[in-house]
Formats: structure tokens, sequence, C-alpha cells
């Protein structure tokens, strides 16, 4: 499943109120286990109980990283692989 951050203020793309009913009614026809599993993850999110609080370094630096993303600004999967390769190899030492 894919979640995609959000700026402050920026508009989300919304569901009609017949959409999330639909998709209510599919969990009610899932395992208990799951529809409990659901419960406690919209639970969680309605009570924010565990929000992280951003700092404002932290904030600044996300916001970077999203203005880079929305410029073309990626690593490579072949960048991304070499930075893998040399941080798991047997007695290399990582920051």
């Amino acid at each position: 499943m894919f979640f995609r951050l959000y700026r402050a203020g920026q508009s989300r793309p919304g569901m009609t109120k017949e959409q999330i009913e639909a998709v209510f009614d599919r969990v009610r026809a899932w395992p208990e286990h799951r529809q409990l599993e659901a419960a406690a993850l919209l639970l969680s999110i309605e009570s924010e109980e565990d929000m992280y609080p951003l700092s404002e370094e932290e904030r600044a630096d996300l916001e970077e990283g999203l203005a880079e993303m929305e410029r073309g600004e990626v690593a490579s999967e072949e960048q991304v692989t070499a930075v893998f390769r040399r941080a798991h190899r047997p007695g290399v030492k990582t920051k």
C-alpha cells in the first residue's frame, strides 16, 4: 500500500460518502481479526495518539525532500543499489 505525504494546506484527493460506505461494507465481510485491526487503526488515527511532533528542522528537511522529489531530483535505481551493496558488505562500517 502506498501513502503519499501532503504538505499542510495542500488539497488531498477525496472520497465520496458512497465510496467510503462501500469500503466499510467490504470491511464488514472481512474475518473478525482483520476487522479488529482495521478498527484499531482507525481509532489510532482518530485519537492522533501516535502522532510525532516534528521539530522545525525536521519539518524543513521533509519539505525540502518533497520539493526535491517534485523536481525529479531522486537517486537512480543503480545509485540506490550501489549504496545498499556498500552498506551490506561484511566489515564495512556505515555512519
